[in-house]
């Protein structure tokens, strides 16, 4: 996001996490009611116009959230869109995703309060995994012809006791409406919202062979120095690097591996 849309959600983070310090806060219905919030305006396009119209006062627009949404969210909910809605955004959409990342750190704020939200995060990454190495799943859980429930679904029967709570519902939300993301990038997104809970990073390391446990705690510890925040590390294991490691934070890579070694030598050589 940009400008307004930046300084807009910003403001509402804060709020949410003003609100969600009171421990009576349930956070799961929360996330619930914000996620059906999130549907309703991404299928609703006139409406999320006229909410953030710059033409509109902010009163106006809130007034007519508290009208639409009452009876069917917590006070909570209406309260928290109606303060959305007076802010100003630079697009339309950016007030959708907004809500939408509301719902998903009330779930993750939920698994924080709990002591499970480290193993979100690695189911997270693993689910991840899961459904890149296996493509008819994939397929079926992209399919733009199948209802959105059944997509949710069929994560429901992977995760369902296999994970947290949590994390099937941050998951099928998330194939049951992808909002043109793919699997990939809306596991992503997730995956550093919960690491941005503890103010961390995520490291996506990949190596030959597992990593023992002093070995990723020396890695850790090398990482946090460098990027000066505690680093979340996401291990993978790919026997196609070879040798060495290779780490991935954000859009930049660390590769150690044999195999960049011998491509480069090989390009070297053809040079």
């Amino acid at each position: 996001m940009n400008g307004a849309s930046r300084e807009a959600l910003g403001a509402a983070r804060e709020r949410l996490d003003t609100l969600t310090d009171n421990t009576a806060v349930d956070v799961t219905k929360l996330a619930e009611d914000l996620a059906a919030v999130t549907a309703l305006l991404d299928r609703e396009v006139s409406l999320r116009r006229i909410l953030t119209d710059p033409s509109q006062s902010g009163e106006a627009k809130a007034g007519l959230v508290t009208r639409l949404l009452s009876g069917q969210v917590g006070s909570e909910t209406s309260d928290l869109v109606a303060g959305l809605v007076r802010s100003r955004w630079s697009a339309p959409r950016d007030l959708v995703d907004a809500i939408e990342e509301l719902g998903e750190s009330a779930e993750l704020i939920g698994a924080q309060r709990t002591g499970v939200l480290d193993d979100v995060e690695d189911e997270l990454f693993r689910t991840a995994r899961i459904i890149a190495s296996a493509p008819d799943l994939r397929a079926a859980l992209s399919d733009p012809a199948a209802e959105g429930s059944a997509r949710a679904g069929l994560i429901t029967g992977l995760l369902g006791g296999r994970a947290q709570p949590v994390t099937t519902r941050l998951v099928a939300r998330l194939v049951a409406l992808p909002r043109g993301r793919s699997l990939e990038a809306g596991l992503d997104a997730l995956s550093k919202l919960a690491a941005a809970r503890r103010g961390r990073v995520v490291a996506v390391v990949t190596t030959a062979i597992p990593l023992s446990d002093q070995h990723k705690q020396r890695l850790g510890a090398a990482l946090a120095k460098l990027y000066g925040r505690q680093v979340h590390l996401n291990l993978d294991v790919d026997p196609q690097v070879l040798g060495g490691i290779i780490v991935r934070v954000g859009d930049e890579v660390i590769d150690g591996s044999v195999t960049s070694r011998l491509e480069e030598a090989t390009r070297r050589l053809a040079g």
